[in-house]
């Protein structure tokens, strides 16, 4: 699976300008909607702030990679958000978050879900790449940067 298949241009903010956990959450869903992504954004939402409640999804580094499963979506797709002030997300290192990556997934594709969940962590650990997240000038350029990374990590 490589993420251009899941991830489009469409689907990038590099100005998030939530303050709040719920508001990066809603802002990242209206990423998606706006890219043209059928889903209700409410119930999207509701569903993203249920799996926080089981433990934050904000890995440390400056990282957050909230995913849920909704049953109103019909394929696995992906949103970046990136902000400049950071979010408090209750990362595990206690840190602000900068950098996101959300996941939605049909409520029955437990395998796709994990593997894109696991290829895009092991991405981010790369403490250069996410440098190079932090400084992209335009969304374009985050977009490269993704793809090219990706490209990087082949994943069956």
């Amino acid at each position: 699976m490589r993420l251009d298949q899941i991830f489009k241009k469409e689907y990038l903010s590099d100005q998030l300008s939530a303050k709040t956990k719920k508001g990066a959450l809603a802002e990242l869903v209206n990423i998606l909607v706006e890219g043209g992504v059928k889903i209700n954004a409410e119930k999207a939402v509701e569903v993203l702030q249920q799996r926080e409640n089981l433990g934050s999804t904000g890995i440390g580094d400056g990282v957050a990679i909230p995913h849920g499963k909704i049953a109103d979506i019909k394929e696995l797709v992906v949103a970046f958000g990136r902000s400049k002030n950071g979010i408090d997300f209750g990362s595990i290192d206690g840190k602000p978050v900068y950098i996101f990556f959300l996941l939605l997934a049909p409520e029955n594709s437990a395998g796709q879900h994990l593997k894109a969940l696991a290829k895009i962590s092991k991405m981010l650990k790369t403490v250069n790449f996410r440098k190079k997240l932090s400084e992209a000038t335009s969304t374009n350029d985050l977009y490269q940067l993704i793809v090219e990374q990706d490209e990087s990590y082949p994943l069956s």
